[in-house]
């Protein structure tokens, strides 16, 4: 039987943005959807501490590379849980810095997989159900590729660029209908084991954390990047933010750095 509340679904809750972002959700009254690919264990711990908190959640492995992955999970959220009224699409698709010969077509096009062709599916399954109710929210979570790119990053600003633009898209559609696309540019390094913490090694984060990070506010925190995730779906819709920029106020912004 289907819940009565709210569904916010997470595409990609890691430790980091999403499960922070999904916790938050659950916070306010929301059933909280957790999808990621890996990790059993992390995943459970997310729904335990939601649940432990008072919250309501769910948690899917979900490779969102594979066909009809996300669209089926769409329909047995609706069928099972309740309306989805938030997603969060938090895919990464960073495959880190690789030159052009060093970045095989199966590199480049998984960059895409992840960060454009995975959206185009979620709003393809979800957007036409919100239609239908009138209204949405999508949440895009992006990185500062997509304004420009940089020696490298040759897979991953194309995939975050054709992010923007795909969420562009998507808005003039939709908006008019109701629906909220929100494209969000993390431009900076968050505070998040799963993604930093993952690229620097446990030593080299930690270190980072005790110069930068925790009461130093230098690096981006999950919990307050939730709290800006969670008024973004709450806008009224004659002041809808259609994209913003984050980042800690020790960072130069990307145009000028």
């Amino acid at each position: 039987m289907a819940s009565r509340k709210p569904v916010c679904l997470v595409m990609g809750a890691g430790a980091g943005i999403g499960g922070t972002t999904g916790k938050r959700f659950a916070q306010e009254g929301y059933h909280a959807v957790l999808c990621r690919r890996t990790d059993q264990q992390g995943l459970d711990a997310l729904v335990v501490d939601i649940e432990r908190e008072g919250g309501a959640a769910t948690g899917f492995l979900l490779d969102a590379t594979a066909p009809d992955s996300i669209e089926d999970r769409v329909a047995a959220i609706e069928a099972d849980i309740g309306p989805i009224d938030v997603v969060l699409y938090n895919l990464g698709a960073q495959i880190g810095d690789r030159s052009l010969k060093d970045t095989s077509y199966k590199a480049f096009e998984m960059g895409w997989r992840m960060a454009t062709f995975g959206l185009f599916r979620i709003a393809s399954a979800v957007c036409p159900l919100m239609e239908e109710r009138g209204k949405g929210t999508i949440l895009v979570t992006s990185a500062t590729a997509a304004m420009r790119g940089n020696s490298g990053q040759h897979s991953h600003a194309a995939a975050m660029g054709g992010r923007r633009l795909l969420c562009q898209s998507l808005n003039a559609e939709f908006g008019p209908k109701g629906i909220h696309i929100a494209h969000i540019i993390i431009d900076g390094a968050v505070d998040a084991p799963d993604t930093l913490g993952k690229m620097l090694g446990t030593e080299a984060f930690q270190k980072l954390r005790e110069t930068r990070g925790m009461d130093h506010d230098g690096l981006i925190l999950p919990d307050r990047i939730a709290d800006t995730y969670f008024h973004l779906s709450q806008q009224h819709r004659s002041t809808w933010s259609h994209e913003i920029d984050m980042r800690s106020f020790s960072d130069l912004p990307w145009w000028n750095d």
